[in-house]
């Protein structure tokens, strides 16, 4: 990705070096369904986080770790994409008539604390509504190479255009629709509803992707690093390399295959009308 020399966003909030807070991911699940959700990206903070109302999210104490060299440039990186996505999403929701309004992008080290409640490194990248903010430790980054197996930095970039998908889905009152449609349903049914809302997100990185291809910042190889991210946090994938066995009821982000053609879809139409994810038989 052709990324050094752009602008980049000045909504990027480090807190990195900070202690706030324990993780606090509510009791009852075992080990490995814990490894199994927290490791999915875009993951619901509001399922995963325990809330914590009244606690001032930016509150934390000082601590003595060093950065280095690579960790900066992971951070520039980030706040280089995150423009890229300010810039197609305005352009796009101006067509509509509408505004948006830009998220901003939370750095931290081991466990941080928002809106949505306390949370570790381990749940992973993740939007909260509750304060519009991507909440990210550069760690991650890393685990997507080795856990994962999915380099590259468009890899990473996919990592900030689908949890900026759930902002979007936030702007255009999505989540809320989800979250009162959620109340009312069984765990089986609510995981479904979670399926189609993450593949939606999954879309909207790749409408993203679609105009940032148009720009010119691709280079070759960087769709197939976007699509291995994509495949390797499958719910399928994960929970036949966590525990040997799936168990679709409990999916909540989709299949390897169901996240590739859904990324797929929005990379090739850019066109927001396609990425209805909720009005299909089979998403």
């Amino acid at each position: 990705m052709l990324w050094k020399g752009q602008r980049q966003s000045d909504n990027v909030e480090d807190r990195r070096g900070m202690s706030g807070g324990g993780l606090a991911i509510g009791g009852g699940l075992g080990g490995i369904v814990i490894l199994v959700i927290a490791l999915l990206l875009g993951a619901d903070p509001r399922q995963l986080l325990q809330q914590s109302p009244g606690v001032d999210p930016s509150s934390g104490t000082t601590a003595s770790r060093p950065t280095n060299p690579q960790e900066e440039e992971s951070k520039q990186f980030s706040a280089t994409v995150l423009a890229s996505t300010e810039d197609v999403w305005a352009d796009i929701l101006r067509q509509q008539g509408r505004s948006y309004s830009k998220p901003t992008l939370v750095l931290f080290t081991d466990a941080v604390r928002s809106a949505c409640g306390e949370a570790g490194t381990a749940v992973g990248p993740f939007y909260c509504p509750g304060d519009q903010k991507l909440y990210l430790d550069l760690a991650f980054f890393n685990e997507l190479q080795t856990r994962f197996r999915a380099p590259g930095d468009f890899a990473q970039a996919y990592v900030i255009a689908h949890e900026v998908g759930h902002h979007v889905q936030n702007l255009l009152g999505t989540m809320d629709k989800v979250d009162s449609l959620r109340e009312r349903m069984s765990e089986a049914e609510a995981n479904q509803l979670s399926v189609r809302l993450e593949l939606q997100a999954d879309f909207l990185a790749g409408v993203w992707a679609h105009y940032a291809q148009q720009k010119g910042i691709l280079e070759p190889g960087d769709i197939e690093e976007a699509l291995g991210a994509a495949s390797a946090v499958g719910d399928d994938r994960l929970q036949r390399e966590g525990q040997g066995y799936v168990i679709p009821d409990s999916f909540t982000h989709g299949t390897s295959e169901q996240r590739i053609r859904w990324f797929r879809k929005g990379l090739d139409s850019g066109d927001l009308r396609q990425g209805d994810t909720f009005n299909v038989r089979n998403p």
